[in-house]
C-alpha cells in the first residue's frame, strides 16, 4: 500500500474524469450548480469507498464468472442507502439530482475501480483508492459546477448560499444561458480536460527540450 502514489493517482495521474475519461454522464448532466457538484461528489466518494472495502473483503470468495454481477449487487446496496439518506435528510438535493444518484450503480468509476483495483488488493489499499479516486472525481465535478453556474447563471454557490439563490456576480441579462444547457457541459468538460492534460504533460516536454 503506497499512500503517496495512490493519492497522486486519484487526484492527478489516474483521475477518473481527466485521465481515465469515465463517469462522464454526471459531469455533463448535473454540474449546473455548486450544490449539485458537492452533493454528487460526496455521494460518489461514500459509495466508491464502501464498495471498494466490501469487494476487497470478499474478493477471494467471489466466483470469477459472476464477479461483475456480484460487484453490481454490492454497489446497488450502497447506492440505495445513500439515495434514501439523501431523500430523508437533503430532499432538495434529491430532487435536483433526480435519477443520477440511483444511476451511480452503473457509473463506470465505481465499477471500474472494483474490477481494476479492489478485486486485486487489500481492504486498506482499496479504502484509500476509493477515497482518493472519489475526491479526484469530486474536484472535477466542483470545478465544472462553479464554471458553468458562474457563466450560465451569473451566480456562485447556487443551492447553498444566499438562501439557495447563490451570490449574484454577473447580471442575469449578461449570463450565457447555453453554459447550463448540455452544450455547455461538453464545452466546459473539454476545456477542463485540455487544461489538465497540458499541465500534466508540460514538465515532460520541458525535460525533453533540456535533453
Amino acid at each position: 500500500m503506497n499512500f503517496k502514489k495512490q493519492l497522486k493517482d486519484g487526484l492527478v495521474t489516474q483521475n477518473p474524469a481527466l485521465v481515465q475519461l469515465i463517469g462522464m454522464c454526471p459531469l455533463l448532466a448535473i454540474t449546473t450548480s455548486l450544490f449539485n457538484g458537492i452533493g454528487m461528489g460526496i455521494a460518489v466518494v461514500l459509495i466508491l469507498t464502501c464498495s471498494n472495502i466490501v469487494i476487497a473483503a470478499l474478493r477471494k470468495i467471489i466466483p470469477n464468472k459472476v464477479r461483475i454481477a456480484c460487484y453490481i449487487v454490492v454497489i446497488a446496496g450502497f447506492v440505495t442507502m445513500v439515495d434514501l439518506l439523501v431523500q430523508g435528510f437533503v430532499p432538495a438535493l434529491s430532487a435536483s439530482l433526480g435519477l443520477f444518484i440511483p444511476l451511480i450503480v452503473v457509473n463506470c468509476v465505481i465499477l471500474g475501480r472494483a474490477e481494476a483495483f479492489s478485486s486485486k488488493n487489500s481492504i486498506g489499499a482499496s479504502a484509500l483508492d476509493g477515497i482518493f479516486q472519489g475526491i479526484g472525481y469530486m474536484i472535477v465535478l466542483i470545478i465544472m459546477s462553479v464554471v458553468r453556474e458562474f457563466l450560465g447563471a451569473g451566480t456562485f454557490g447556487g443551492g447553498i448560499l444566499n438562501g439557495g439563490d447563490g451570490i449574484r456576480i454577473i447580471p442575469e441579462s449578461g449570463a450565457a444561458l447555453g453554459m447550463i444547457l448540455p452544450v455547455g457541459g461538453f464545452l466546459t468538460l473539454g476545456v477542463v480536460i485540455a487544461v489538465a492534460q497540458y499541465l500534466m504533460n508540460r514538465p515532460k516536454k520541458n525535460k525533453e527540450v533540456a535533453k
